[in-house]
């Protein structure tokens, strides 16, 4: 499987999908679109060789079409090999609506796009991401029973955001027991990139073991009420990634780990929730490496979230729930320690992982 990923202003000199480094061999790619509602959304489903794609929808106002096809393409694949890495019988799939979800998103539309993923026949289902949130949900699944992450009372998980936010925290945790040999955050300096609500759990769970929580967003107020709350602090500086902390915890938008910011960052350690939070999986997986910097795996510490939801399907209860996410804790310390023994960066260790459970799949299935 292809691991570069092309920059979103490269994407006009190529072909429109094929031709993307981001189409990783994608089965299918659903452009949908509704003039009555203002719908614009794409679907990407990437590998179904685990089981149907499950991944969220995000709402967001991208600058350019180009920029929306290369976010769903880089995030259907990564759903393909967090569901692979954390033994869940899933593929992977991903769903993006172009628009203000603030000013945009209204329930029509949403029962638009829930139209356009029953038409899938359960090949995709869906769940919150980005600009959605369970009541989201709760419309989608008017007019689809392909949707997870519903309301309890409707007999689904509800907000998925505290599982996944609990996950990251095991994923730092384990990080930081092999760095530096203790698993305990008591005193470490965390700087959290994104105070959305998986960003608040993260900060919860390290200010509650007695972490020095620093925070970051672009939203003033939440970061005034956050502060007051938990009592974190507010970052100051000019520039976030020269910060000197011992931990840097990305929980906003991907692609924050580039060449841009590398050089600068002081932090022996990068755990946090966002997506593709490199942006390009070989140079600076690789880059990190020879920094010395841990870098646990994204797709694997925030798999919190599809965990919690794929209890819908399963049927699994909340115990369950959490025993599997508690897991990641040590599946990201087998996965660094395998990188280390192997000389290979974290990343290529997770992604060898779910790659081997996916081809072992394919040849049961020939057989």
């Amino acid at each position: 499987m292809n691991t570069e990923i092309l920059k979103a202003n490269d994407l006009k000199k190529v072909a429109p999908v094929f031709g993307q480094l981001s189409f990783d061999e994608h089965e299918q790619v659903v452009f949908c679109n509704d003039k009555d509602t203002g719908l614009k959304a794409i679907i990407g489903i990437h590998d179904t060789t685990l089981g149907p794609a499950l991944g969220g929808t995000r709402m967001w106002n991208y600058a350019t079409e180009w920029e929306a096809l290369n976010d769903v393409l880089r995030l259907s694949r990564g759903m393909t090999f967090k569901s692979a890495v954390t033994g869940l019988n899933l593929g992977g799939g991903k769903a993006v609506i172009i628009g203000d979800a603030k000013t945009q998103k209204t329930p029509e539309l949403m029962r638009k796009f829930g139209e356009f993923v029953e038409s899938l026949g359960g090949r995709y289902i869906t769940a919150e991401d980005v600009g959605m949130d369970t009541a989201d949900m709760d419309t989608v699944r008017e007019v689809t029973k392909h949707v997870t992450g519903i309301s309890e009372h409707l007999g689904g998980s509800g907000n998925p955001s505290p599982i996944t936010g609990y996950g990251v925290y095991m994923g730092m945790k384990a990080a930081a027991k092999f760095k530096y040999g203790t698993d305990s955050l008591e005193g470490k300096k965390v700087l959290i990139q994104g105070i959305g609500h998986v960003g608040e759990t993260v900060l919860k769970h390290v200010t509650d073991e007695g972490g020095k929580v620093i925070i970051a967003d672009i939203n003033q107020e939440r970061l005034e009420q956050v502060r007051d709350q938990y009592g974190a602090v507010i970052y100051s500086g000019d520039d976030l990634y020269t910060a000197d902390v011992d931990i840097y915890a990305p929980c906003a938008l991907g692609a924050t780990i580039n060449d841009d910011t590398i050089h600068k960052l002081k932090a022996d350690i990068i755990a946090g929730a966002a997506n593709n939070q490199l942006a390009d999986e070989t140079i600076h997986g690789r880059m990190l490496q020879e920094k010395g910097i841990v870098y646990a795996p994204d797709f694997l510490i925030n798999a919190g979230g599809i965990i919690n939801v794929y209890a819908e399907l399963e049927g699994y209860d909340k115990p369950e729930i959490m025993r599997k996410t508690e897991n990641i804790y040590h599946t990201t310390l087998e996965i660094l320690n395998s990188a280390k023994a192997n000389q290979i960066t974290t990343h290529q260790s997770a992604l060898k992982v779910a790659q081997d459970r996916i081809e072992k799949r394919k040849a049961e299935n020939k057989k």
